[in-house]
């Protein structure tokens, strides 16, 4: 029995599907499912069992599954125990963080990283949802939290503001009168909460997911949305309806598992994060001066 066959039974196991476990592991769907047919075959058990609501785990199923659960630990610890004492900057390191930063102010923070360091081989992995460090789905996160994990070794970068915008074509018109209507915000449960207090009739008919699309949606006069001021304070087109409040901080973290506390590749990246983020810190903290 393979490791590898473990490690794809184990992401099936865990996202209830074949297509999720295959996202899990960025392979090709017809891997996965190959692979899987085969590890049941050769244990001559069947250990999925195909429902409406997903994949189920057998009585099989769930006894391998708490057998690869133990070899994944070991597996995993060994690799931290050895990346922990690996002391060169050329390699590989996986960086976690949410789609609205990667691809807006922290994109070319990332690409002085790449130049500077030009033999750490840097993957960026943009991601919303929750990404795994213990089961080494990356190697560093980048999030917005105020309760960073215990589990995990963390250093507070800054603080990132949060304020309501609208366009100044839409604001002119609320200045005339108009009733204020609100976009629905999906993208985050910060962002749904927020929305919530601000608008609960929940009186909506237009809804968004993603932080950038409410950017977009924003700059075509639909309404009014949260959006953090790093984004919202460098368009021309936009204006703030109401000024941040404290209650909506959220702390910018770096985040590793302690068990890469030595690791060459992350101590630079994470050098490199706390001198280009201090530098940023203004744009984070929605201090508009700073804004041409």
């Amino acid at each position: 029995m393979h490791w590898d066959d473990l490690r794809i039974f184990l992401a099936v196991a865990r996202e209830g599907s074949i297509s999720g476990g295959a996202n899990r592991l960025k392979v090709q769907h017809s891997t996965v499912s190959r692979r899987v047919k085969s590890l049941q075959a050769q244990l001559g058990t069947t250990l999925f069992e195909r429902k409406k609501s997903g994949f189920e785990l057998t009585q099989a199923g769930e006894e391998l599954r708490d057998s690869a659960q133990r070899i994944e630990r070991e597996v995993i610890g060994l690799e931290g125990a050895l990346s922990n004492q690996d002391n060169f900057a050329g390699g590989e390191l996986t960086v976690t963080a949410i789609n609205n930063m990667a691809s807006t102010i922290l994109l070319p923070v990332f690409a002085r990283f790449s130049m500077e360091q030009p033999e750490t081989r840097l993957h960026i992995h943009v991601s919303n949802k929750y990404v795994s460090l213990a089961e080494r789905q990356a190697d560093v996160a980048i999030r917005l939290t105020n309760t960073p994990p215990e589990t995990l070794v963390g250093t507070r970068l800054t603080t990132v503001t949060s304020a309501v915008y609208g366009s100044c074509n839409y604001l002119r018109s609320l200045a005339k009168g108009s009733k204020p209507r609100w976009l629905g915000i999906e993208c985050c449960e910060y962002h749904r909460s927020w929305t919530s207090e601000a608008c609960p009739d929940h009186d909506h008919n237009f809804y968004i997911d993603d932080t950038l699309l409410t950017l977009a949606a924003l700059k075509q006069d639909l309404g009014l949305a949260y959006l953090p001021c790093f984004m919202g304070d460098g368009e021309e087109s936009l204006q703030r309806y109401r000024p941040p409040d404290a209650a909506h901080d959220l702390g910018l973290w770096l985040l590793y598992h302690a068990d890469l506390k030595q690791n060459k590749r992350v101590q630079l990246f994470r050098a490199h994060m706390i001198r280009e983020i201090g530098n940023l810190r203004a744009l984070f903290e929605g201090e508009q001066s700073v804004i041409p």
